[in-house]
């Protein structure tokens, strides 16, 4: 895993393109992303950076994380989120009270993935929640028109099992969308753009990490390798002649 940001949903615009059209894009809020801890593999066990967001009272702070804040000279946010590392160099030069700008892990062009809580919508049944078709509305049908059906077998094995689609809690889930462009990085307001949507309601927060998948890898050119020392030099071949075209053969004259 790669280090990410925490951030914040503002919500959806669009853009215009230098040929006339238009991009739909989120605008993510990553400002203030304050270093609270760096966790190294000698001290911790692992490599690690944890990154607070947002502003909260020091009354809703415990005492034991005010301890830990204080350390690092930070102020308390609404989020405290840790990014874990597979190589210790990616922390770089990153101390505790640092800020982490949004021009130093991401450029334009590169894919994310952006985590979040989707909207609740409370409970909803099989059509709202599954896009289950419904039952006929023909004649004889009696209030079974948007229900499920049967859910069960005969008496073997006389039971439901268990991840039948059925009705209930719809949203208010963790869910990730993957490999969503960067369009364009305000690194003054520091805001970052991404085409398309994002889980979650405007207002809400939001995680951003590099594309753990179809992340575009810059191509590698080969050299020619060279050839050994003391080995005979290979001489050009020499480029062969096109073969002279042969004459047509002459056709006999018609007779008159």
């Amino acid at each position: 895993m790669t280090i990410g940001l925490v951030g914040r949903k503002v919500g959806m615009t669009r853009i215009f393109t230098d040929d006339g059209g238009t991009l739909p894009v989120t605008v993510l809020d990553v400002s203030d992303n304050r270093v609270t801890q760096v966790k190294t593999a000698e001290k911790d066990g692992y490599a690690a950076v944890q990154v607070a967001f947002g502003k909260r009272r020091a009354t809703r702070v415990n005492k034991a994380l005010a301890g830990h804040l204080a350390k690092a000279a930070v102020e308390a946010g609404r989020v405290l989120k840790e990014f874990r590392v597979t190589k210790p160099e990616e922390l770089g030069e990153l101390k505790p009270g640092a800020k982490i700008a949004v021009q130093q892990l991401f450029k334009v062009g590169q894919l994310v993935d952006v985590q979040g809580i989707t909207i609740g919508k409370g409970f909803a049944g099989v059509i709202k929640r599954y896009h289950f078709g419904g039952q006929n509305a023909s004649h004889g049908n009696s209030i079974s028109h948007r229900v499920p059906g049967s859910t069960g077998q005969n008496q073997s094995p006389a039971r439901v099992f268990p991840g039948k689609r059925m009705p209930g809690h719809l949203g208010n889930a963790r869910r990730t969308i993957s490999n969503l462009e960067i369009v364009r990085i305000d690194a003054e307001r520091q805001l970052l753009l991404v085409k398309g949507s994002v889980p979650g309601s405007s207002g809400r927060d939001v995680v951003v990490r590099l594309a753990a998948k179809g992340q575009k890898a810059p191509v590698k050119v080969q050299a020619p390798k060279a050839a050994p020392k003391g080995a005979p030099r290979a001489e050009p071949k020499a480029e062969a002649k096109p073969a002279a075209a042969k004459p047509a053969p002459k056709q006999p004259a018609p007779k008159t």
